[in-house]
């Protein structure tokens, strides 16, 4: 998959338009936490997207992570500040279905508790090197 998919360089726009072609009515925002997650510019936009309150009163997103596998611990530094807040949490892979289903309901939850969230406007312009 193409990394550009939004050929703008106006990341206002960009933002806006994630939010409406991939997040769209999404209550939750997972993060699947890889090798490389914490560099990537899209993982921080879609994030920064997913804790926006729009005009139309739509809630933020509840957040997670979820690590992969147990050597990759590097969080994005936008979801860290909110893991670090309490609006966020940072789990291991889950083993039943039940374990996913407790995290998406605790994040759906956490959309009350909006004063939590953690949100700069500075985002990354280009991918962070990874190695």
């Amino acid at each position: 998959m193409e990394d550009d998919l939004i050929n703008s360089t106006n990341t206002d726009y960009v933002m806006s338009e994630i939010r409406r072609r991939y997040l769209k009515d999404s209550t939750v925002t997972i993060v699947l936490v890889g090798k490389c997650t914490w560099a990537r510019r899209f993982i921080d936009w879609e994030i920064q997207s997913s804790l926006r309150r729009y005009s139309d009163g739509s809630l933020p997103n509840g957040l997670i992570a979820i690590q992969l596998w147990t050597s990759y611990k590097s969080l994005p530094s936008r979801l860290n500040s909110n893991v670090n807040s309490g609006y966020s949490k940072f789990y291991k892979y889950p083993t039943r279905h039940i374990g996913l289903w407790n995290m998406i309901e605790w994040a759906y939850n956490q959309r009350g508790n909006q004063h939590l969230i953690k949100n700069p406007i500075d985002r990354f312009i280009n991918n962070r090197t990874c190695s």
